[in-house]
């Protein structure tokens, strides 16, 4: 019998009947709640949540980022995994950028633009899954564009940390974001009126489709991906040079004619089983199946015997994350020749062979494991390891040292940016009182990556920086390869295959560091929802981050404040180079579970944002 560990909370754990919606903004959570209040399903209040919170948290999300949804089907017990992770432009070659003088894609500007995604990935869970309009579940977002929204403290934080830059060269995005020449304050509100005008385009092409609503959804994704959001975006990166984190301007390579042929895929989820519970993730172009290799390789080592709060627990969950996230970077990634050998890194022979290298001492070493047949190649980074799994920090760092790639750069990048706002990522997730559920993250296109495209009220992504300017790695730069993203949604089914949670967080790769504590405090110590959420979290920064400048830090370990001193200190006798932080500063999870008839949710108390709603 497994003990339970319960814990004091922020908050109750949201419980009903009816729906639930957990999500990283109040105004999101709401809005998607109203949508199942008026008759509509949880994948019309995702789609619902998912344009609100491109609004709401501009700073973390926008309508040129991307999102990976699993959404599951009550009716069929089906669960799909929708990609809205635009690919790379055809012009975004490795020798475009070395004749530039790069060695690696800049965070932020034009270069590291890609296809963006989460438009169509939205439209198309609409138009395949939910039963309402497309004006009916943009009408909050259009809404809080035009009317303004309560500015939460890190937008104004993230505005003024970029304040210069918007100032001196982006003046588009001046002209949005600096309203009367000022950063605009914590709690006043704020309106976008160009997004509004063209959210309000675009929903007007779709209603001179007529009154069928798959063919509006259609005219909208037409208006989008073919027609004048397409030709706005194609203008603008031909015409227009940016000043980006190197330190000189360039010109994007995205155009119309890579808009034009892309749309989003579905795709089957890829699973593990891990003590009686079936965990859903998006394949190896994400970094889901880094959870599921953590999961492997823990189901020996006793987690619920564990304190969850101990050294014990945290060693034990860093060290399997180390061997996890070196199979990251020399195995995941959107090959276009050779699959990555997923089922082989997620076999039972080779995860017995990998626990043999979780010790008791904290390992320094950043160490893929071979695979049978194929080359074993790792990219070249600050600290990377030499030949024969050397040691972190025993190599000459190929990453460039670019002028100007400091403070007030904006580097728009995930967590790791030289400026003191980072960009990150939203999560959504909803169950309705059918069994219907999806998990989402939308992500990109933040306020501080790239300017303000004039026409449309928003900027691209860049998520293109993920990938290597190094030739023959799973995850190197190539057209048409989707990068490799941190975007990493859940969902766990239970022994029937009937799904019975959705789960995830914001964070770069802390996704899925963030995630495995919580659903082990969950599953395998009993606490509820918002007890597992609300514990105390931690990181590991061991391994190199996804986003400009790419660097690692061998052995650093970051916990928050509210561990206890022995757990502290026990983690520094096993070697852990460890970074004590604010009490409530890791990880923005939510969550939402089905029992039976019985709904609940939680949702992350750190940034006094999200909320968890329901009936």
């Amino acid at each position: 019998m497994k003990a339970q560990f319960m814990r004091f909370t922020t908050r109750p754990e949201i419980q009903g009947t009816f729906g639930v919606v957990a999500s990283t903004h109040w105004l999101a959570s709401q809005a998607a709640m109203g949508i199942l209040e008026k008759g509509g399903n949880a994948f019309d209040a995702a789609v619902c949540a998912g344009f609100t919170l491109q609004v709401v948290e501009p700073h973390l999300n926008g309508p040129g980022g991307d999102v990976p949804i699993i959404a599951h089907r009550a009716r069929g017990n089906e669960t799909k995994v929708i990609c809205g992770q635009g690919p790379i432009p055809a012009e975004a070659t490795i020798e475009h950028y070395r004749s530039e003088g790069l060695s690696v894609i800049p965070g932020t500007g034009l270069l590291a633009a890609v296809v963006p995604g989460a438009f169509d990935a939205w439209l198309t869970l609409l138009r395949d899954y939910g039963t309402m309009r497309l004006a009916e579940v943009m009408e909050a977002a259009v809404g809080y564009a035009a009317n303004g929204y309560p500015l939460v403290d890190r937008i104004s934080a993230t505005i003024g940390s970029v304040e210069g830059l918007f100032r001196e060269h982006w003046p588009s995005s001046a002209a949005i974001y600096l309203p009367h020449g000022e950063v605009p304050k914590h709690g006043e509100l704020f309106a976008n009126p160009m997004l509004a005008s063209c959210y309000s385009r675009i929903m007007k092409e779709a209603l001179n489709a007529g009154g069928d609503r798959e063919a509006q959804i259609e005219a909208a994704r037409k208006a989008w991906y073919e027609g004048f959001v397409a030709a706005a975006i194609d203008d603008y990166c031909r015409t227009n040079e940016v000043m980006d984190v190197s330190g000189r301007p360039h010109k994007g390579v995205l155009n119309a004619d890579d808009m034009v042929g892309w749309r989003a895929s579905y795709e089957d989820p890829l699973t593990f089983d891990y003590n009686g519970m079936t965990i859903a993730k998006c394949g190896a172009w994400s970094q889901g199946p880094a959870m599921l290799q953590q999961l492997a390789l823990l189901q020996t080592f006793g987690i619920s015997d564990m304190d969850p709060e101990g050294p014990d627990f945290v060693h034990t969950i860093v060290e399997c994350a180390k061997l996890a996230f070196a199979d990251r970077e020399a195995w995941y990634g959107d090959s276009l020749d050779e699959p990555p050998p997923v089922d082989y890194l997620l076999s039972e022979a080779y995860t017995a062979e990998r626990r043999r290298y979780v010790e008791s001492i904290a390992s320094m070493d950043l160490f893929p494991g071979d695979v049978p047949g194929r080359e074993l190649r790792m990219p070249d980074f600050p600290g990377a390891p030499g030949p024969g799994g050397a040691e972190l920090g025993g190599g000459e760092p190929t990453v460039a040292r670019l002028p100007n790639a400091g403070a007030g750069m904006g580097a728009g990048t995930g967590v790791g940016t030289p400026v003191g706002e980072r960009g990150d990522t939203c999560h959504v997730d909803i169950i309705d009182r059918h069994g219907n559920m999806d998990s989402a993250p939308p992500s990109g296109g933040w306020l501080q990556s790239s300017p303000i495209i004039p026409e449309l009220g928003f900027c691209l992504g860049t998520r293109a920086q993920m990938c290597w300017l190094q030739e023959g790695l799973p995850a190197s730069l190539r057209p048409g390869r989707r990068p490799r993203t941190t975007l990493s949604p859940s969902l766990a089914l239970n022994r029937e295959g009937a799904a019975v949670m959705a789960f995830g967080t914001p964070g770069g790769d802390q996704q899925d560091q963030w995630q495995v504590p919580f659903l082990l405090r969950h599953h395998d110590h009993g606490m509820n929802l918002q007890e597992a959420i609300d514990s105390p979290a931690f990181h590991s920064e061991h391994f190199p981050i996804s986003f400009w400048p790419r660097q690692a830090r061998p052995g650093v370990l970051v916990v928050e404040n509210r561990f206890s001193k022995a757990t502290v200190d026990g983690l520094r006798k096993r070697g852990h180079t460890e970074e004590v932080g604010d009490d409530w500063a890791e990880g923005r999870l939510s969550a939402a579970r089905k029992d039976g008839t019985r709904l609940s949710a939680g949702a992350n108390p750190r940034g006094m944002q999200g909320y968890a709603v329901g009936r």
